[in-house]
């Protein structure tokens, strides 16, 4: 099928469009960008020309991917890239913002849902669905694991890793790693395991008291947990995919880590 374009749309030579792209009134797609098929770029939507930008993506009203990153003193001749995966849907005024160094990626997983607003700064790497609800901000070099919600107007600060199915609460600030599977509100707070997304992505219920039981040794009490995390893992304990992903994580102590609230 041919290309539904709106006449009012820029569409820069150089620019690549896969098969029934639709495009909107006055959106601006650059040289250079890349375009999947059956995506759908709304009116005034920006797509920069360092965008790589998979199959059925949805890019609303006034976003902007693939832009400059906020740091005073970049030099927007570099190349670098961000990519977006299959079936993602970014919404109204989000900003995606490509790498600051020379060959770089910003990278977003497949099936993942940016909510109004919200901010990927340059370097992060989203895992598949990755939820930000409106006016969440990720600071740049970002780890975000697969199935992470973060809620509306919450802030992670850059350079933290996000495991995978956690759920951060609105407004929440973050600045430190966060282990999978857990519940985070407030400042660098963790409330326990995630259960209503353990349960909704139907992991068992032996795997998810083995979390409990790790839990409650490495998060609720205080102290570096690195060292306990790597006996534990090589004592073969825990059998479960999730436990072994739980203190896999754990093992890195370049950042200190959420503590249960107290």
């Amino acid at each position: 099928m041919q290309p539904s374009i709106h006449p009012t749309a820029i569409i820069e030579d150089g620019a690549i469009l896969g098969e029934d792209i639709s495009v909107g009134a006055y959106a601006v797609i650059e040289k250079g960008a890349n375009l999947g098929s059956r995506s759908v770029v709304m009116a005034h939507a920006v797509i920069k020309g360092h965008a790589r930008i998979k199959e059925e993506v949805t890019v609303h009203h006034f976003a902007v991917v693939g832009g400059d990153p906020q740091i005073i003193g970049f030099n927007s001749n570099i190349s670098s890239l961000v990519e977006i995966g299959a079936n993602t849907v970014i919404g109204e005024g989000v900003t995606i913002h490509r790498s600051y160094e020379e060959g770089g990626l910003t990278r977003v997983g497949d099936n993942c849902f940016f909510m109004g607003n919200s901010h990927v700064a340059h370097d992060c790497q989203l895992g598949d669905h990755t939820i930000l609800a409106n006016g969440a901000l990720l600071g740049g070099h970002v780890e975000v694991g697969e199935r992470v919600f973060v809620g509306g107007g919450a802030a992670v600060h850059q350079f933290v890793r996000i495991g995978s199915g956690v759920m951060v609460g609105g407004l929440a600030e973050i600045s430190v790693d966060v282990p999978p599977f857990l519940l985070i509100s407030g400042r660098n707070q963790s409330s326990g395991l995630n259960r209503i997304g353990l349960s909704r992505n139907n992991i068992a219920r032996a795997s998810i008291a083995e979390l409990k039981k790790l839990y409650l040794e490495l998060i609720k009490n205080y102290g570096s947990p690195a060292k306990r995390a790597a006996e534990i893992l090589a004592s073969g304990e825990y059998s479960s995919a999730e436990a072994k992903e739980f203190l896999s994580f754990l093992l890195s102590e370049k950042r200190r880590y959420v503590r249960h609230r107290s």
